[in-house]
């Protein structure tokens, strides 16, 4: 298969999906990621901060929402927030990730209830003072995921954080229907999502997007999203990574006997991504949830690991383990490539002044090297 600078068109990648043996679209993927990243593969070292289980989503697959009263459920005070984020630094984590459920407060009293007595009337406004908050005491450089965001908002948090989150997870309003994942999942409108993608590149926020599978899509539907990624960093240039996650069962879900993708499938979907979206982007794969396979991930084009903590787990898939920094370098480096320690901000974005706040301009100038990667 040829492979040039020329991105997918979408007939064609679509094509590539139906009629590509698997073999030949890993050796196009990983020749342009040669071409585009050489040979360095990258992580960040983080906390996770889960800063409140409540969620006002009921996504079929997900057991990290929580209602009140449910064992889990929790808004996290700024204190113990402190408290972890310093449990962080001192591990040598650059990156405060915050996660959270999408605007509780709209059908809970209790989330409304704390939100008060903090002086917040919006999760979304918490949480941008916590992300200040972290980022003056600690230093450690806030990444925001906290669903759906307006203006307003990611104005706000564009002042302390390095980058902002939001999975697109699949454009595709069918999810949406009775009986598919996003049935009761106001937030996952796929315009919703897209407009805060858009959003971001009109402020010029480093964006961190990407697409779930495994949840009842079609390969189709996949290609559709990367290619609905690729247009808004077309037009803004702020896509810093695309992460292709795929869905893990679960015991308590409603999706639990629901059959996971294969790591085949897997393969397939980032070797299209990285051919529809090109050698420039960063492509990431959550180690964790390949469980023991995760090395093969390298093999389809990806360039990055993600985020990896020291310190907390993966909360949105508490069952997936995180492994180990020492072990995520040895199966890197023996297969040719360089493990190389990243800030939540990519190094081509840090030289970018127009995507940083004075604020986080001076702390990633402390702990950035010349090329942008982690001191």
């Amino acid at each position: 298969m040829q492979t040039t600078l020329n991105p997918l068109t979408h007939g064609e990648a679509l094509h590539q999906a139906a009629q590509a043996p698997l073999a030949h679209l890993l050796s196009a993927a990983t020749e342009l990621r040669a071409q585009g990243k050489g040979n360095v593969i990258t992580f960040s070292k983080k906390v996770f901060i889960p800063l409140t289980t409540l969620c006002r989503d009921y996504c079929s697959y997900c057991t990290f929402r929580k209602d009140p009263g449910q064992p889990g459920a929790h808004f996290m005070t700024p204190d113990e927030v402190l408290a972890l984020a310093e449990r962080g630094r001192q591990a040598g984590c650059k990156e405060a990730l915050f996660s959270l459920g999408d605007q509780p407060e709209k059908i809970f009293p209790e989330a409304r209830d704390f939100l008060r007595a903090q002086g917040y009337s919006r999760t979304l406004d918490y949480l941008a003072a916590m992300c200040e908050l972290v980022l003056e005491k600690t230093g450690l450089l806030p990444h925001a995921n906290p669903g759906v965001m307006d203006r307003t908002a990611l104005v706000r948090l564009k002042d302390s954080n390095a980058s902002v989150g939001l999975m697109l997870e699949n454009v595709s309003p069918r999810l949406m229907h009775d009986g598919l994942p996003h049935a009761k999942a106001p937030d996952k409108v796929p315009a919703l999502r897209l407009r805060t993608i858009e959003e971001a590149g009109k402020l010029s926020i480093a964006f961190t997007t990407g697409i779930l599978i495994g949840i009842g899509e079609t390969m189709e539907e996949r290609i559709d999203s990367l290619f609905a990624i690729r247009t808004l960093h077309e037009k803004y240039g702020h896509v810093q990574e695309v992460i292709i996650q795929n869905f893990r069962a679960k015991p308590d879900i409603p999706m639990a006997a629901h059959p996971e993708p294969s790591l085949e499938d897997m393969q397939r979907t980032i070797a299209l991504a990285r051919l529809i979206l090109g050698p420039q982007m960063n492509i990431q794969a959550p180690p964790n949830l390949s469980y023991d396979d995760f090395p093969r991930l390298l093999e389809a084009g990806i360039n990055d690991w993600g985020g990896i903590s020291p310190v907390t787990k993966d909360f949105i898939n508490p069952e997936a383990a995180w492994p180990q920094i020492a072990r995520l370098q040895a199966e890197t480096e023996s297969r040719g490539f360089v493990l190389r320690e990243r800030l939540a901000l990519y190094p081509e974005f840090v030289s970018r002044e127009e995507f940083l706040s004075p604020r986080v301009h001076n702390r990633i100038a402390e702990v950035a090297d010349p090329g942008g990667y982690a001191l």
